[in-house]
């Protein structure tokens, strides 16, 4: 997995509106972070949200796919790709990334 530069800045920008947002490199990839609390991650240059019971029917109804890390798309995680149109609408992108952080929240709280 890789991620480029260009990517990264864009996601950050495009979320700048919403909050201040981090990206630390990680397993090739790289997660993305508010206050600490990893909420979304970007592979292969795809943005990806966490996901829970709150936020999974918007992404399934955008026709969005989970995040599967390895080769054999057998794993599951519970971060589903970001649509593009709504990646492209910095006020949209912002709104699922603060339920994907309230989603990361929960999971932190449990």
């Amino acid at each position: 997995m890789s991620v480029s530069e260009e990517f990264s800045s864009f996601v950050c920008d495009q979320l700048a509106g919403w909050a201040p947002v981090s990206v630390r490199r990680m397993f090739g990839g790289a997660g993305l972070f508010h206050r600490g609390l990893m909420f979304g991650l970007i592979a292969e240059d795809i943005a990806y949200l966490k996901v829970d019971d709150s936020n999974r029917g918007d992404f399934e109804a955008a026709g969005s796919r989970p995040f599967r890390p390895d080769r054999n798309k057998k794993t599951v995680l519970s971060y589903y790709q970001v649509p593009g149109d709504i990646l492209e609408d910095a006020a949209a992108f912002g709104d699922w990334a603060r339920k994907a952080f309230e989603a990361a929240s929960r999971v932190r709280r449990e």
